[in-house]
């Protein structure tokens, strides 16, 4: 056997066992400087759940802008993470042109975008939208966020930042084999189910939900506590009638024994139908009788009002032109319109959220660690009550030396280790179940009532998250949504709302106005130095061998 055959034997057998060990090992390394795929613990317990094929349409393909190339780009490399993590992870991206009317029945509304190419600007529609289906489950991803934003290139970069939320939210939610189960408490006046369907509907779409009655408390409250104490959540939206102690220790109990709470309170009788039917209400104190419960866990809802200029607009008539009576949608200020906290993932990146005759809240010194999650504008007034409330006020001088009242808090997080109210109390019934108090457990408190309330057009619940009369949008539905999600979330994927990027987009004035000069440098340019390159060659060959 001569060398050089030696030589190839040996290059072989190296190939092969170069290529055993790359079929072997296998690692993808992300070189980016803020490890934008790298997946977070989070998204690896959830993955790791996937135990059979999972496939992933993306509606991403086709002619669109091309900022939002970038988008398609990203979505790619983040789901060819997800998919070299679980080999049961399949992706497709898909035109959305020849399907567009099914994908609409399907819940996947379009976007309008305005382009701006060339100085010009235009109209584009794209489908920001991915559908997950998982043996016989199928569930949406919405690939653009909902807030409010300045530029394109904001939602854009607000929307590759949601990537692995969005995904990894969805996917936890389809692979889950046994849902989560909450209970909407009724029997003290709560909102009737019609104004509460548009939030309950998305709650019921990934979680067990129920009607739970407190009028059984009255007869049997030992079971009424037992029953409570197997759901996860409790949703107590508007009551208007007192609780009895009895009542209260249950939902106490319920706490103290880990469920979760999203309390949606009115502190004041007031409500916006009776304004319009009379052009003038009496707003006065609710006697709920939860005072004392709330004091326990460190917050205190107000029986004062809040006006707020940064507000709501609402319809007023104006004049009569004919027959025809002429609406005006002016600024209501009773009808605050709030920020979320930008740094907390239940808020962040949230619409603003619209209240309707909101009381303040006070928190109170204890252990409880307390997050605020939506707080007026600094523009804002107390109004006392029991007060009169006039529509017409609506057309006074504004005087912002009358609105210096500061930033109030409306809603508000609660994390940690809950006392019961009843510690050192006598009990209003005796339990096998009774706690003094909860360990790292969880509520949210709203200090109004109707933050959840939908509008009704034609005797059918329209969406929370819109105005039927002004067409405003709000953010009241993810922001309840949300709320929901973290409270029941075990897993930390709620903190994944809170992941940053730095995504360097490009200044279309300025590539516009340079764009000969950008355009010579790239293409005329090398074109004229391999001219010249070539010209010299030849000219130095000539020389040498002529």
């Amino acid at each position: 056997m001569n060398k050089n055959t030696k030589y190839i034997i040996y290059l072989i057998l190296g190939l092969i066992v170069l290529n055993v060990i790359n079929q072997s090992f296998y690692k993808r390394f992300d070189l980016t400087a803020d490890k934008r795929y790298t997946l977070s613990k989070t998204t690896n317990t959830i993955i790791s759940n996937v135990d059979k094929i999972l496939f992933i349409n993306v509606y991403l393909e086709g002619d669109f802008p091309s900022e939002f190339k970038r988008l398609q780009v990203e979505t790619k490399q983040y789901l060819e993470e997800l998919a070299a993590e679980n080999s049961n992870i399949k992706i497709h991206f898909e035109n959305p042109d020849n399907q567009r009317e099914n994908l609409v029945k399907k819940g996947m509304l379009p976007s309008q975008l305005t382009v701006e190419e060339e100085g010009k600007l235009s109209e584009a529609i794209i489908f920001p939208w991915a559908e997950i289906n998982y043996g016989d489950k199928i569930e949406i991803v919405s690939l653009l966020p909902n807030a409010i934003v300045a530029s394109q290139d904001e939602q854009l970069q607000k929307a590759i930042e949601n990537l692995e939320y969005s995904f990894s939210n969805a996917i936890n939610s389809i692979t889950q084999k046994k849902q989560k189960s909450i209970a909407v408490i009724t029997g003290n006046g709560e909102l009737p189910d019609i104004y509460q369907y548009s939030f309950l509907n998305e709650v019921a779409k990934k979680y067990r939900l129920a009607k739970f009655t407190l009028d059984s408390v009255a007869t049997n409250p030992q079971q009424t506590l037992k029953d409570l104490a197997s759901i996860d959540l409790a949703i107590i939206a508007k009551p208007t009638q007192l609780f009895s102690s009895e009542e209260k220790f249950v939902l106490d109990q319920f706490i103290a024994n880990g469920g979760k709470t999203l309390w949606m309170i009115d502190n004041v009788q007031a409500d916006q139908d009776s304004l319009f039917n009379g052009g003038k209400m009496l707003a006065y104190p609710r006697d709920l009788g939860l005072t004392d419960l709330l004091f326990s866990y460190g917050i205190r809802i107000n029986t004062t009002l809040v006006k707020d200029l940064y507000a709501a607009k609402i319809p007023v008539a104006t004049g009569q032109v004919g027959n025809q009576t002429q609406f005006q949608n002016l600024e209501w200020f009773y009808h605050p319109l709030v920020g979320g906290n930008p740094n907390h993932p239940i808020t962040k990146n949230v619409s603003p959220v619209r209240l309707q005759f909101a009381n303040q809240i006070d928190t109170l010194k204890n252990n409880i660690k307390k997050t605020p999650l939506l707080v007026s504008s600094l523009l804002t007034q107390k109004v006392g009550t029991p007060t009169f409330i006039e529509l017409q006020s609506i057309a006074d001088e504004v005087l912002e030396t009358d609105y210096k009242s500061g930033n109030q808090l409306f809603a508000v997080l609660l994390e940690g280790n809950f006392n019961s109210a009843y510690k050192n109390r006598v009990k209003p019934f005796e339990t096998s179940l009774f706690k003094e108090n909860a360990i790292n457990n969880k509520m949210i408190v709203i200090a109004d009532g109707d933050v959840g309330k939908n509008q009704i057009l034609k005797e059918q619940p329209f969406d929370l998250s819109r105005d039927k009369w002004t067409n405003e949008q709000f953010g009241n539905k993810d922001f309840l949504l949300n709320s929901v999600d973290y409270l029941l979330d075990d897993v930390g994927l709620m903190n994944l709302r809170n992941k940053s990027l730095q995504i360097r987009m490009l200044d279309k004035q300025k590539a516009f106005k340079e764009r000969t000069y950008w355009q010579f440098l790239n293409v005329v340019l090398p074109l004229i130095l391999l001219f010249i390159f070539g010209f010299v060659f030849n000219y130095l060959r000539k020389r040498k061998y002529s």
